[in-house]
């Protein structure tokens, strides 16, 4: 399998199903502070 053949919105559902993995929805417009403690990785999406 090479991922590069998977959607973005493919692997992005797959991550939020996983367990240990939180996601949060920004609307447009809307603006949110997000804040973590480490270890930790962030990803940001737009679609």
């Amino acid at each position: 399998m090479n991922l590069n053949d998977i959607s973005t919105k493919r692997l992005v559902e797959e991550l939020k199903s996983r367990e240990g993995v939180e996601n949060t929805i920004v609307e447009p417009y809307e603006q949110k502070i997000i804040k973590a403690n480490g270890p930790a990785i962030v990803f940001v999406v737009i679609d």
